[in-house]
């Protein structure tokens, strides 16, 4: 890890992977900052024995209109892709959710190399890279700002991404990038479709969570989808080139803009899907003991 790290966060053990025992931490989580009396703050290891297969989960429907997207806008922690949310043009609906959502903006968080990246960690295991489709509930309330502030204001889609083929989809987002590599710099972005960079497997976990950045607001149901979309090193390497600073600062590069993991407290996480720990639970043959009790 070399003598120019920042500070570190030692994992408790039971979310810390084998393989990793520090991560790096952004100075926004280097002083505790926590919501007093919080009991559903994100992101979480998901334990996915420990996850509850919920058969009256439904499929979520995902409608975007490609020209909703408005612009990317490099806030000095990652950069997000927003979109026009005065009507339900970018929309999704099912899942665990009671009404629609509207969608408000993406971004992504991602490590200063591939051992991690991502916020949510699937049996410990880090990605090195995770997007974050952020909608609200406009059925329930009437700003975007007024939605953060309850617990069933957002539903956030949590999409976990893997080093492996190129990405069509997300390589006209890359190529946008290099504009916007300073902190507060904006440009265009019109017609872009995100739900190409949503895996086409219909599987997710979900649980009552938080924002992973201030305000922290206790009002975030997650979807956090089972399978990973493939990228390549190049486009992984694009955010990397990005700045949290601003022009004319000295140059810190955005990389592990990510919130440290949260505990579960006594939330249930539940799967849209059977697990396949359950499965061959339910394979094995009852011990000797049961099957010769009266």
């Amino acid at each position: 890890f070399g003598a120019n790290m920042p500070k570190h966060l030692l994992l408790p053990k039971s979310s810390e992977p084998d393989s990793l025992h520090r991560l790096p931490v952004h100075p926004l989580w280097q002083s505790p900052l926590t919501i007093p009396g919080g009991t559903r703050q994100s992101p979480i290891n998901i334990q996915w024995r420990d996850s509850v297969y919920d058969p009256f989960l439904k499929p979520l429907k995902i409608s975007y209109d490609p020209t909703t997207c408005l612009h990317i806008w490099n806030n000095g922690y990652s950069f997000l892709v927003e979109f026009d949310d005065s009507a339900d043009r970018s929309i999704i609906v099912g899942g665990p959710l009671e009404n629609q959502y509207r969608l408000k903006q993406f971004h992504f968080h991602w490590g200063a190399i591939n051992e991690w990246g991502s916020e949510h960690t699937v049996d410990s295991k880090f990605y090195p890279a995770e997007l974050h489709l952020v909608h609200w509930n406009a059925v329930v309330y009437p700003t975007f700002e007024e939605a953060v502030m309850e617990g069933n204001g957002l539903a956030v889609i949590g999409v976990f991404l893997k080093l492996g083929a190129h990405h069509e989809g997300l390589q006209t987002l890359v190529d946008a990038l290099p504009a916007v590599k300073h902190k507060d710099t904006v440009i265009e972005f019109d017609v872009f479709d995100p739900s190409c960079l949503i895996p086409s497997c219909p599987d997710y976990w979900t649980y009552a969570g938080s924002l992973t950045t201030p305000p922290l607001t206790e009002s975030v149901t997650w979807i956090i989808k089972k399978k990973p979309i493939e990228v390549d090193e190049n486009q992984l390497e694009a955010f990397r080139m990005l700045l949290f600073t601003s022009d004319g600062e000295e140059e810190k590069r955005m990389v592990d803009n990510f919130r440290p993991l949260q505990p579960l407290m006594n939330r249930t996480v539940r799967s849209s899907f059977q697990s396949r720990h359950l499965l061959n639970a339910e394979l094995q043959p009852k011990d000797h003991a049961e099957q010769i009790r009266p």
